[in-house]
């Protein structure tokens, strides 16, 4: 009887293993591709597991499969370049981080400070040297 009891606790266990690793397939499948289709696949994911709606998981599963093309970075060239052409100097990308401009005046002095000191110290070694 304690046979049977362990070997049931095993078989439950692995099934539900399987069954995650199953329903885990298709975030698994779309990690490779872009960041956007990741998450929309995720959340397929998790709706599908939480309502039991398997239509959730068939299309997260189909869009996982599918690699969709890159619209932004060419829709983004073509606004430089007619930016570009209309002499209007281009805007900065939110994502990077801003050139030339300095959170504080005086840590751009100390800045400043440090890299002329290297630059005296280097050039004092290449005299020694």
């Amino acid at each position: 009887m304690v046979v049977v009891g362990i070997v049931l606790i095993v078989a439950v266990l692995a099934v539900g293993n399987i069954y995650l690793h199953l329903h885990t397939l298709p975030e698994r499948m779309a990690h490779k591709s872009q960041k956007l289709q990741f998450e929309i696949v995720a959340v397929l994911g998790l709706l599908a597991l939480f309502t039991h709606v398997h239509l959730f998981w068939v299309a997260g599963l189909l869009l996982a499969m599918i690699d969709l093309p890159d619209f932004s970075t060419p829709l983004r060239r073509i606004a430089g370049s007619v930016e570009k052409m209309a002499s209007v100097p281009p805007e900065q990308d939110p994502t990077e981080p801003p050139v030339g401009d300095v959170a504080h005046p005086a840590a751009g002095n100390d800045a400043k400070t440090r890299i002329e000191k290297a630059a005296g110290a280097k050039s004092e070694v290449q005299a020694h040297a």
